[in-house]
């Protein structure tokens, strides 16, 4: 069998687990976001998971009590894709989110880690998957907001 043959199983990104130090504010803030709340199950003291899912995604995040042993925050670019970057961006404002204004990578189409290589303002030509803003949840967790209008061939 060639190892580069493409099979009929169908894969898909169903959840995130994202480390929080309180769950209680995370729910909130996800909430804030305008998040659906799927589940809150507490089976003991030391076990609790909450899921979370963003407008029109099919992927949801979890976080909760007992279920990772990352560090609260340590997980960065979460990637959620809108249509208008500059009206998704000012939802999030209105919502008493702190969100980085609007900006494209120096360097072409994906942006370099953390803040290197920003430029201001959406792509000059507006392309699809160029133009970003990025927020952070209450434990420093890394989300960016790509703007895509028509998506490529292949998906």
């Amino acid at each position: 069998m060639n190892s580069n043959q493409v099979t009929s199983q169908n894969m898909k990104l169903e959840v995130v687990v994202l480390p929080v130090s309180d769950v209680d504010q995370s729910k909130d803030f996800y909430k804030t976001l305008g998040w659906r709340l799927d589940a809150d199950f507490v089976t003991s003291e030391d076990f609790r998971v909450v899921q979370l899912t963003p407008p029109g995604s099919e992927a949801s995040i979890i976080f909760g009590k007992g279920i990772t042993s990352a560090a609260p925050g340590s997980v960065q670019g979460l990637y959620l894709v809108v249509y208008d970057i500059e009206a998704a961006r000012a939802e999030l404002v209105d919502r008493g989110v702190e969100v980085s204004e609007v900006f494209h990578d120096i360097g072409g189409i994906f942006p370099h880690a953390g803040t290197e290589g920003r430029v201001a303002g959406p792509d000059p030509e507006r392309r699809d998957y160029a133009s970003y803003a990025s927020f952070s949840d209450p434990d420093g967790n890394g989300w960016v907001l790509q703007e895509i209008r028509v998506r490529k061939p292949g998906r």
